[in-house]
């Protein structure tokens, strides 16, 4: 039974050394993703406030 373990455990890290090449690149996607979609916000949020002020000129 320990034996059984003991390779279920040896797999299971060889499984997690495959996953870490690619939870690098997938955690950097998705912070990449995050930051653009951040940008967006402050994107849109600055051309609001700038069509405010400029219609405030009138």
């Amino acid at each position: 039974m320990a034996e059984f373990q003991s390779q279920q455990y040896k797999r299971g890290a060889k499984d997690c050394a495959k996953r870490k090449g690619h939870g690098f690149s997938t955690k950097c996607a998705s912070l990449v993703k995050q930051e653009r979609a951040r940008l967006y916000i402050l994107r849109r949020c600055a051309t609001m406030l700038l069509c405010w002020y400029i219609q405030g000129d009138d």
